[in-house]
């Protein structure tokens, strides 16, 4: 039996588009039977952080971090031409009117089709995020070395 083909994916911005687009491709990559997995690093946390409650962290420049930077998938902004939120609202009802997944329906379609969603640990000691943060969806935290390790064995390996 041929070994699964792999897609790893670091999602480093916490942009609507971009994270569409890393949705997308992790999304086709698992209906096509590949083993995927999205590395959140920096301000991908974002993605995956809970919509609501506060983040917890230790220290004043961390609780700083966390308030200036709450995160959520209902809160991503676009990268280019957000116009105040008039571009955002914009590509949202777009998106509605073609029957395209939001982010949060991505994440939770992602997930049921096997898509591993993996926050960086280094990231989050930083930032002073914990486990707690994240989205039931989310995998246990895991570093640098271990991406690298999957990346190496992926057919595909993209940086977004």
């Amino acid at each position: 039996m041929a070994e699964q083909d792999k897609l790893s994916i670091v999602l480093f911005s916490g942009d609507l588009d971009k994270a569409l687009a890393a949705f997308m491709l992790a999304t086709t990559g698992a209906s096509m039977g590949m083993e995927v997995k999205i590395f959140f690093t920096f301000w991908g946390l974002n993605v995956i952080k809970k919509n609501e409650g506060s983040i917890k962290s230790k220290g004043l420049m961390r609780k700083m971090l966390n308030i200036m930077n709450r995160g959520g998938s209902k809160r991503l902004k676009l990268s280019k031409f957000n116009m105040f939120g008039l571009g955002t609202w914009m590509i949202k009802r777009l998106m509605k009117e073609i029957n395209m997944p939001s982010v949060e329906e991505f994440i939770v379609m992602a997930h049921e089709m096997g898509v591993k969603l993996i926050p960086c640990s280094t990231t989050c000691g930083l930032m002073g995020v914990e486990q707690e943060a994240f989205r039931p969806e989310a995998e246990p935290l895991a570093g640098a070395a271990y991406f690298l390790a999957e990346a190496s064995q992926s057919k595909v390996a993209l940086f977004i």
